[in-house]
């Protein structure tokens, strides 16, 4: 199945010159949904991890039902203020400004392996610095992974030296 064909393209949202990727065309079909997570599961099915780490927002709608239909736990990283009790933050650099991003500090531990899973890669920022968050709590991320990337952004490139697959791509 062309996953790339499920994919929505909106352009200039949200605001003019962006070309919007927009994933709700792909899980709103059952059978597409189904589809993505069984492609998804079948590229790390032969990778030795305990825990899958999503990203928010959309990280959560690939990364749950993978972990569950792979028999893992999944950590959430979340936006700031998000979660409660002991927290680890990663600020990192956005192209006006910055961000956060955080995990429960008692989620993963040392020795612990972790697939990265994301929606979109583009840049790279928020998928570095949870890569880098995740490596804080002593984990090892043993594969990032995700179902579009932007090529000409390069965001691949913050990945250098780990593995990684993106399943979909677009030139921008």
């Amino acid at each position: 199945m062309d996953l790339k064909s499920k994919v929505r393209v909106i352009e200039d949202f949200p605001k003019k010159g962006i070309s919007f990727k927009d994933i709700t065309t792909l899980l709103s079909d059952s059978e597409i949904l189904r589809e993505t997570i069984d492609v998804l599961c079948d590229k790390v099915k032969d990778l030795d991890f305990d825990y899958i780490v999503g990203i928010e927002a959309r990280g959560f709608l690939l990364g749950m039902p993978m972990a569950y239909k792979l028999n893992k736990g999944f950590v959430p990283i979340r936006k700031p203020g998000k979660l409660p009790g002991n927290i680890i933050k990663k600020e990192y650099d956005l192209e006006y400004g910055k961000n956060v991003v955080e995990i429960d500090s008692d989620a993963l531990k040392e020795g612990d392996r972790v697939l990265l899973i994301d929606d979109l890669l583009a840049t790279g920022g928020t998928a570095r610095a949870a890569l880098e968050l995740v490596e804080a709590t002593g984990a090892e991320v043993v594969c990032a992974g995700f179902l579009i990337e932007l090529t000409d952004l390069k965001g691949i490139d913050k990945f250098e030296g780990y593995n990684t697959f993106t399943l979909i791509k677009y030139n921008h």
